[in-house]
């Protein structure tokens, strides 16, 4: 009798794999598998590639700390500049304001000369950096990275004197990072989370509050954000767009406010502002709403329907102020630095904490994450997102729609299944609140959302924080110019669309609960608390069900 053949297996990671992925580097795993090619994605490796874009992370314990050595690695950089003669990006740099920080060690000319001979032609830092305090976004070579990696502070004779050998070199960097590629999480909802009854009875509507939103830009000419003057900052605060290298600060506002992708003005719509024909306050200059939705059809296949709306249609907050921080190209182009800028432009708008202008943050955006590159939250996204959660911002973020796809039977045979422990970076951030999504008007018929991303993370924590409703929302889609008396909405679908479902609610809660206002841990607890249970399993709804009126109520 024949032996039965075997099933093919699943293949495993080896264990000399393991321990080579837990190996002590100053190259971040995300960055070495990068390099390396990435075995799950081959028409991404990136073997035949010759620079990386990287985000370098400096080393805290340098001579005059993290300030220091970034300021060590801009002046290599500019000597380098200046040797290639290539002077344009030199004065960019020089344009937003360098200047030696106070307790910078001195530092010989040749050990600055020596760091910049690790770039060579094509090498750059982007302008962004400088918007920020602990990284420096760059574009470098294969064997730059390698040896700004190894780089250490040169030793005077007399200090290798003195320590006779017992004092260890000091490495200018901590970690280099890939600058991951980011995008959008897409795969009548007010009442479903109460945000009708809360602005009814505790007249929640956002007022006095200015959350911000990271993603493909704002449409400014869309009538929703006119009526209540959405996009008006207050004075101290600009819009901006972080999508080039080195922005033109006199057009970076302005370019905040365009969207070509209409990702961004989808959930900006959610959060804020109001399109109205025949309530109070009206939106002027239009005399059409007409919403567009996805059918499928007998045959399998889709259409659009397009059909006129009579109503209103609301942001969850409606008078909450936004702020457009553009870090998206379009739907599928985008930077982490690009993400990481924009951060610390909302902690330099708050003076770290000092004087919150900027009360919240929605990132309805994100990257796929994998434990072999960084402990679960520990990303430099992830802790930049909980430092800013720690200044006083409260940041809401997206789960992901990675919760289905397919697995490999015993036999080989592939199978649909629902995937645990697929939270995307930022949502593995600790303080940051990550909504998963539900049903828009059924949600405890339906459950969760079979797209939503679901916990625990790669720790064992247990994400995400909440549900809210994130399948086919109504929300701003981009105006046609031929049709300028046309309010246009559109439905999406995604973890996206539940995300500013929470903004909008928790800046509308801010509005009337402003003993809250720099307080986003507890905001989160009493939001967290006050759940609806769909008596669905935690690592699927989290707490459950956003609801608002319960909130509002519980303080």
């Amino acid at each position: 009798m024949a032996k039965r053949q075997r099933p093919a297996q699943p293949p495993t990671e080896p264990e000399d794999s393991i321990r080579e992925n837990l190996v002590k580097t100053r190259i971040g795993g995300d960055l070495s598998s990068f390099m390396k090619g990435d075995p799950d994605n081959p028409k991404k490796a990136g073997k035949a590639a010759e620079r990386f874009d990287v985000v370098i992370e400096f080393n805290r314990d340098f001579p005059g700390g993290v300030t220091a050595a970034r300021q060590l690695l801009f002046e290599a950089y500019l000597l380098h500049l200046n040797r290639i003669g290539a002077t344009d990006e030199s004065n960019n740099l020089r344009r937003f304001g360098m200047a030696p920080p106070l307790g910078m060690p001195a530092i010989s000319e040749d050990s600055k000369l020596d760091l910049s001979q690790i770039f060579s032609k094509g090498s750059r830092i982007a302008a962004k950096s400088l918007w920020t305090d602990s990284y420096v976004f760059a574009t470098l070579t294969r064997e730059a990275i390698g040896r700004l990696s190894t780089w250490t502070m040169p030793r005077s004779d007399d200090e290798k004197t003195k320590s006779e050998g017992k004092q260890r070199d000091i490495p200018l960097v901590y970690k280099i990072w890939h600058d991951h590629e980011i995008y959008r999480c897409v795969y009548e909802s007010v009442r479903t989370i109460k945000g009708d009854a809360a602005q009814a009875s505790f007249a929640a509507s956002g007022k006095g509050i200015v959350w911000a939103v990271a993603d493909t830009g704002i449409d400014e000419t869309h009538p929703h954000f006119s009526t209540l003057k959405t996009l008006e900052l207050p004075d101290g605060l600009s819009h901006w767009d972080f999508t080039s290298d080195n922005p033109d600060p006199a057009s970076a506002p302005k370019t905040a406010l365009t969207d070509t992708a209409g990702h961004g003005t989808h959930v900006a719509g959610i959060i804020a502002g109001r399109t109205s024909l025949s309530e109070a306050p009206k939106t002027s200059g239009i005399k059409k709403i007409s919403v567009t939705s996805e059918i499928r059809k007998e045959d399998d296949t889709k259409s659009k329907v397009t059909e006129e709306h009579q109503g209103v249609i609301s942001g969850m907050a409606p008078h909450c102020k936004l702020m457009s921080l553009k870090v998206l190209v379009n739907d599928k182009q985008g930077r982490l630095s690009n993400l990481l800028a924009a951060i610390n432009y909302v902690q330099r708008s708050n003076d770290y904490g000092r004087n919150i202008k900027i009360h919240g943050l929605n990132l309805s955006l994100g990257y796929p994450f994998n434990p072999v590159w960084f402990a679960a939250g520990q990303s430099p996204l992830c802790v930049e997102v909980n430092r800013l959660v720690r200044s006083g911002v409260c940041v809401v973020v997206a789960a992901g729609n990675a919760g289905y796809g397919t697995v490999m039977q015993f036999s080989g045979a592939p199978e649909r299944a629902a995937h645990s422990g697929t939270i995307m970076d930022p949502g593995n951030a600790a303080l940051a609140v990550t909504v998963g999504s539900t049903h828009r008007d059924m949600p405890h018929t339906y459950g969760v959302s079979y797209f939503s991303s679901k916990g625990p993370t790669a720790d064992g924590r247990m994400k995400p924080d909440l549900v809210a409703p994130g399948e086919r929302i109504v929300s701003c889609a981009l105006p046609d110019a031929a049709k300028p008396n046309e309010a246009p909405f559109r439905e999406d679908t995604g973890t996206s669309m539940a995300t500013p479902h929470v903004s909008g609610a928790i800046a509308a809660f801010l509005s009337v609960r402003r003993e809250f206002l720099g307080q986003p841990e507890r905001v989160k607890e009493i939001f967290v608390g006050a759940a609806t249970d769909l008596k669905r399993r935690p690592e699927f709804q989290g707490a459950g069900l956003l609801d608002l009126m319960r909130t509002l109520q519980a303080v």
